[in-house]
């Protein structure tokens, strides 16, 4: 079986943020550190290259494959931010109505730039997955 290339790992997040080329991309992401932070009560840590992740849980499939991943997390996409948050629950539904300008594709939030969406339901939506999945996992 392959391994998993995302793996939590030591680089630094800041370091990781200070390489996005775009400005307003580059304090947007910071903010967003902060608003999981906050809404996640954990640091942010690198998965991978490009993955900020907070919180980790362990999955086994039923077909044997296992491994490690971040509860929740975000990366600077080239198109635009990416958070790793769908958790398909009801109020998710509500909450993606209030939000503001967004892409929801599989369990991935797609945004812009901040100023594009509601920060107080979007950390909302931050705590309510890491909340579910903490139940979930441990």
């Amino acid at each position: 079986m392959a391994e998993l290339k995302t793996k939590e790992n030591k680089a630094s997040v800041k370091d990781f943020l200070n390489t996005i080329e775009n400005e307003q991309k580059r304090a947007d992401c910071f903010e967003v550190l902060k608003i999981m932070e906050d809404a996640t009560g954990q640091k942010g840590h690198m998965w991978g290259g490009a993955i900020v992740g907070f919180g980790r849980y362990h999955y086994k499939y039923d077909s044997g494959h296992e491994g490690d991943s971040c509860k929740v997390g975000f990366s600077p996409r080239k198109a635009n931010i990416t958070f790793y948050i769908m958790m398909g629950s009801k109020t998710e539904a509500e909450q993606l109505k209030k939000l503001g300008k967004h892409k929801v594709s599989g369990s991935c939030l797609h945004i812009n730039k901040l100023a594009d969406v509601d920060k107080a339901i979007l950390k909302k939506m931050v705590k309510d997955a890491y909340d579910a999945m903490t139940k979930q996992y441990g």
